[in-house]
């Protein structure tokens, strides 16, 4: 349909065939692709792609370090290897030959590591080494139990005890040393370890040096089970892909794996039953819960030839769906997926914290051989600065630096998730949390988007029946929403609709059309003025979108049409500018009409009549004036705004370009999702500095404490696996925010 889309104030009256109405609106968008491929950063889009797993990774400082020299592979066009997920994703044409490569690098820098082919399907982690390590410490620790007690009544019995703890303890830290050693990896954890205890051996502070290496191991298999934990909360609450569904064979039903269903399968979901792939119902009638993919708490009903999302709940009655969509295309493996994208697209702070931490070990034990050799030389007392300097050796690694910080918007974006909320990656969330300007685009944002037919007025001698049954007649064809409106209004009041003998639309201005009654024109005042039709009589002051209907040259009357404002817009403004943040609203809709909507709202600046370049210009605008602009929008033309815009968020129930175009992706429709999503993303990057602080402070404390005299080995490695575990835990509180 070609109808200009002008808005005025609001103003409900009757319709010409009795009824009354709600308003509602929307304009008609266009839009503009942009290629947003699910690819790693810097990688160019005709590279293939691959994702491999990384198990028995252990160190965040080692996959940083993996993932550098993967990089500096001549065939590899671009890699990132993220801690958080185990996924290595690497970008090659020679793809078929790099595994051995992979396998061949990773495994120089931590010896147990197993490179892999990623495969469908949940994984199970592996238990064994978990079990051997409490064994190890258990052993370790009744030993070094021994050896206290022995101490001063049998002194070599002691030694022996703590000798024998200590190869237990730290016998596979010092085979992974010697081998890393022999690969060039001087400043590896494992080395520096090694180092630091057999140094306190020398200088015959046995307890000491087992107790740190005891101490070491037990913070390091918290700091594991924490990060597992961890990475399966954060996985759990966004992998809602089934292990197992039940297809229907004839009259039979058979436990079949999900992987193998292939569209055209007919499943059965029972009550109580999550909806296991996209489908659609051939049989029976339901409720189903979409809150764990849409956020909308209030169920649909369903029945035969609707289409059903894959993660939703089924509630009251059984039901048959037939699969549209194979597993790994279905809603609950999109979804998934884009966490573990989002996963691999690393913030500013996180790129920092891995380019800091390749100087930090460096300085740190070039900082402890100074502090072993210059004061030694010059006080004579080498075994209180030996002992000083092997402190600053333990706390030399910088694990709980590059851990925690990725870890932080990592459980941010599975708890985004968790409210229909897609961040697609770290430097989204990082983004977020610094904008100044909110920019909403009107419709299917604040408002609804849903057109109903507000106003019928009549003229000159025509009644409000006839004025509507005739453009209900032109808009038949019409796939324009407005049309359907027009239609659906028609319907509602009984009319017997006839379709026009001919039927002409005219690009941009309306409809016309040859009808029983004559040669009718549908559509704005442009229309009608084009072929000279009087219009000095419409004098409306309704909000809304005017359609002007005119029969044989002479105006008949008009229709007005609007949308309804979100009932949660106003509130969720209200969240927006406690947060200290200005809202702005644009709209391609006229100034009557967007001051009206601003108004009920509470939007401190609106712009109209805005085309999708003008509203491009005006963010451009808003960034120079107030600094750092989210967009959110939903339409066909927002496309190119969401891209322009410090980050771009789209509606999920909005047009695919929009979501494409995006950096956050609302899978609900409701507006209350933009404050929680800054809100989240301003708690990642809160709680990621709090952990940077707060390691490098408890590791810049334990240095001058122990060139003061104060520090030990103890307090060492708890700036070390104790700190990397207590950032973990912080970081994982992002996933209990409510």
């Amino acid at each position: 349909m070609g109808h200009i889309h002008e808005e005025h104030e609001h103003h409900l009256e009757e319709c010409g065939c009795g009824c009354h109405h709600e308003h509602n609106h929307e304009h008609h968008h266009e839009h503009a692709q942009k290629d947003t491929e699910d690819r790693i950063p810097h990688a160019r889009a005709n590279v293939q792609q691959k994702i491999y797993i990384v198990e028995n990774l252990g160190c965040a400082n080692c996959a940083a370090k993996m993932e550098k020299k993967i990089n500096e592979l001549s065939e590899v066009e671009a890699a990132t290897l993220t801690f958080s997920t185990k996924q290595l994703r690497v970008a090659s044409n020679h793809q078929e030959r790099l595994l051995p490569v992979l396998q061949e690098i990773c495994s120089s820098i931590e010896s147990e590591v197993v490179v892999r082919e990623k495969e469908e399907g949940k994984r199970q982690e592996k238990k064994e080494e978990k079990g051997k390590a409490f064994w190890q410490i258990g052993a370790g620790v009744v030993l070094f139990v021994a050896g206290l007690l022995l101490k001063e009544k049998l002194p070599v019995i002691s030694l022996k005890c703590f000798v024998l703890a200590y190869l237990i303890l730290g016998g596979e830290i010092l085979l992974k040393a010697g081998k890393n050693l022999a690969r060039g990896h001087v400043f590896d954890e494992n080395f520096l370890m090694s180092i630091a205890t057999i140094a306190a051996f020398v200088i015959g502070e046995y307890a000491e040096a087992v107790g740190v290496m005891l101490f070491f191991r037990v913070g390091e298999l918290f700091e594991d089970i924490a990060v597992a934990r961890s990475r399966s909360q954060i996985m759990e609450a966004v992998d809602m892909r089934p292990e197992v569904v039940q297809l229907i064979l004839g009259s039979d039903i058979k436990i079949t794996p999900a992987k193998d269903i292939k569209p055209g399968d007919l499943l059965l979901v029972r009550p109580g039953d999550r909806i296991p792939l996209d489908g659609t119902v051939v049989r029976g009638e339901s409720r189903v819960d979409t809150a764990p993919v849409t956020g909308e708490p209030v169920p649909v009903r369903v029945g035969e030839g609707d289409a059903v999302v894959s993660g939703c709940v089924n509630i009251s009655g059984t039901i048959q769906i037939q699969v549209e969509k194979a597993l790994e295309d279905s809603m609950v493996t999109r979804i998934l997926n884009s966490v573990e994208n989002a996963a691999a697209s690393k913030p500013k702070i996180d790129r920092f914290i891995s380019r800091f931490a390749r100087i930090y070990t460096p300085f740190v034990v070039a900082l402890a051989l100074g502090t072993a050799i210059f004061p030694s030389m010059i006080t004579g007392e080498w075994e209180f600065w030996i002992h000083t300097a092997i402190t600053f050796l333990v706390i030399s690694c910088p694990c709980a630096l590059v851990l925690s910080v990725p870890l932080a918007f990592f459980s941010a974006i599975g708890a985004g998730s968790k409210r229909s909320i897609l961040f697609k990656g770290g430097f989204a969330l990082e983004s977020l949390s610094s904008v100044k300007t909110v920019v909403l685009d009107k419709t299917g944002t604040l408002t609804k988007g849903d057109f109903e037919v507000q106003q019928c007025v009549s003229l000159n001698g025509y009644s409000g029946e006839q004025v509507l049954a005739m453009a209900a007649g032109c808009e038949l064809d019409s796939t324009h929403p407005i049309g359907h409106s027009i239609v659906k209004k028609a319907k509602e009041c009984g009319f017997e609709l006839k379709r026009p003998e001919a039927v002409e639309e005219i690009s941009g201005k309306g409809i016309r059309a040859q009808m029983e009654m004559g040669e009718i024109l549908c559509g704005n005042k442009e229309l009608l003025e084009m072929h000279e039709v009087n219009t000095e009589e419409a004098t409306s002051h309704a909000y809304g979108t005017e359609v002007f209907v005119a029969c044989d040259g002479k105006l008949a009357g008009y229709l007005v049409i609007a949308d309804t404002v979100k009932e949660e817009a106003k509130s969720a403004v209200e969240k927006l500018k406690k947060k200290g943040l200005k809202t702005v609203m644009l709209t391609g809709d006229a100034k009557k009409g967007a001051q009206a909507v601003a108004l009920q709202i509470g939007i401190e600046e609106y712009h109209a009549k805005l085309l999708p370049e003008d509203k491009l210009e005006r963010v451009k605008k808003l960034q120079k004036q107030y600094g750092s602009v989210m967009f959110v929008g939903d339409g066909i033309n927002d496309a190119p705004v969401l891209a322009g815009a410090d980050v771009g968020a789209a509606m999920g129930d909005g047009a695919d370009a929009a979501i494409e175009a995006a950096d956050v992706v609302f899978m609900t429709s409701s507006m209350e999702a933009v404050p929680e999503a800054i809100g989240l993303a301003r708690e990642a990057n809160r709680i990621a500095m709090q952990n940077v602080v707060f390691a490098l402070s408890i590791k810049a404390a334990i240095m001058i404490l122990g060139l003061a005299g104060f520090a030990n080995m103890w307090m060492a490695v708890f700036a070390d696996t104790g700190v990397a575990m207590l950032c973990v835990l912080n970081s994982v509180r992002i996933l209990k925010r409510k």
